[in-house]
């Protein structure tokens, strides 16, 4: 086991330490022996599909009166009808401090109070996919994956790098080429073991440095002052540890991909293909287990054949603009039924499948045109132990936030309260 970790459990600075809690699991964790790894259960993964502007609300959302598993799935849901026992659709939930009518992402997985922040535009939280990433992301190479899209603020999800916010509300940058995702995935890193160690060295010794320069003026600022540099010394820790982790994977050959490199160049709805398939095979082969996907809207629209921009789609009205919205919503079917299908032939060492140890969100902040109510929400597999193959209606702004808690909880994770949340949604335990 390498001594420079153990050594660097504290990252020490003008006579005091900071303590780094997870690296102690970061470093032991992941030299399991191979027996303890084949007879384990399978791991928990989760994984978020966003979308921009959301749906077509007459023909996305089950009709109200029909609750329960015995409902006809609407049209915008019908590519999805041979999985209909095996995902849920929730109505009813929105993000209560949200207000922007074109950030689709931004708030979607956070629930943030974004005035929190006095003096602040817009400020942010932990995102649900960290929060499970902190402890499902110890044991794998990577905490987790963040894919977006070239697309960006052309497809309705406002500020953000992608769908994932940082513990002290900073967006997470993501990968908007499948090709870099599958290098990054699964390619062999070209640089001698001895430079990249070198590289990380050097890096600690930088944030040597900056810590020492920041606990000399520490003494003596303000409040407000000493609250920022608080978030500058998170800043600091949470390099650290990702510094340490990239320290204790050197040595450990990268996954062999189940699938071929993907093309250049590919956009809309090629590109969310080749997307999920990276998406499953990451998750194959344990690479991580946590993975966000901000989802393009304009190139898919124009994969389709549609000139109209996602904007205009997102206010439509009956005609043209109506039609192609509809039209989106069934690509997105589509392709999420596509999804679903490899996630259930995918199967794991004891004969169960990778949906069976999955739970996976698709969906958006914004339901359609400028509403940010009843945000459109599917759940499916069973990895978080809930109830599938219903439509649930909960009661009117209940806080989104309360089914990433009921999730999170279900996947086993140690949290009490996410965002907004008020309690679990106790119908869609199972």
């Amino acid at each position: 086991m390498n001594t420079e970790l153990n050594r660097r459990n504290v990252l020490r600075g003008a006579g005091s330490l900071i303590a780094l809690p997870a690296l102690e699991s970061i470093a032991f964790r992941q030299f399991a022996s191979a027996a303890e790894k084949a007879s384990a259960t399978p791991p928990k993964r989760m994984v978020f599909l966003g979308l921009g502007f959301g749906v077509t609300q007459e023909t996305w959302f089950p009709n109200l009166e029909q609750t329960g598993a015995d409902y006809d799935l609407p049209e915008g849901l019908k590519p999805l009808l041979r999985h209909q026992g095996d995902f849920t659709v929730v109505q009813g939930c929105s993000n209560q401090f949200s207000n922007e009518a074109h950030w689709g992402s931004t708030f979607w997985l956070t629930g943030a109070n974004r005035f929190a922040v006095p003096g602040q535009n817009m400020s942010n939280s932990i995102s649900a996919d960290q929060v499970a990433a902190r402890e499902l992301g110890q044991d794998t190479r990577f905490s987790s994956i963040q894919l977006s899209s070239s697309d960006g603020s052309a497809s309705g999800h406002g500020p953000g790098l992608s769908l994932a916010w940082d513990q002290r509300g900073k967006p997470v940058a993501g990968f908007d080429d499948p090709v870099q995702v599958f290098h990054k995935l699964f390619s062999a890193d070209d640089l001698p073991l001895e430079q990249r160690q070198a590289a990380i060295a050097e890096n600690r010794s930088v944030l040597d440095a900056v810590l020492t320069d920041a606990r000399r003026v520490q003494r003596g600022l303000a409040m407000t002052d000493k609250d920022k540099l608080e978030e500058y010394f998170q800043g600091i820790r949470d390099i650290e540890t990702r510094l340490s982790k990239d320290e204790a994977w050197l040595e450990v050959p990268k996954a062999q991909s189940p699938i071929d490199e993907p093309g250049s160049g590919l956009k809309g709805r090629a590109e969310v293909e080749v997307m999920y398939d990276l998406i499953v095979a990451a998750l194959q082969t344990d690479s991580t287990r946590v993975m966000t996907y901000r989802m393009p809207g304009q190139s898919l629209l124009q994969s389709m054949g549609v000139t109209l921009s996602a904007h205009n789609v997102s206010h439509y009205s009956p005609g043209e603009r109506m039609q192609a919205s509809q039209a989106r919503d069934k690509a997105h079917c589509e392709l999420l039924a596509g999804l679903i299908d490899k996630l259930k032939a995918t199967k794991e060492a004891d004969g169960s499948s990778l949906f069976d140890h999955l739970a996976l969100a698709f969906g958006s902040n914004i339901s359609s045109i400028h509403y940010l109510t009843n945000c459109p929400t599917v759940l499916t597999g069973g990895g978080a132990n809930l109830k599938l193959g219903q439509h649930l209606a909960l009661p009117k702004d209940t806080p989104l936030c309360n089914v990433w808690l009921t999730m999170l909880q279900g996947l086993g994770i140690d949290v009490e309260r996410h965002g907004d949340s008020t309690g679990v949604v106790k119908e869609l335990q199972a």
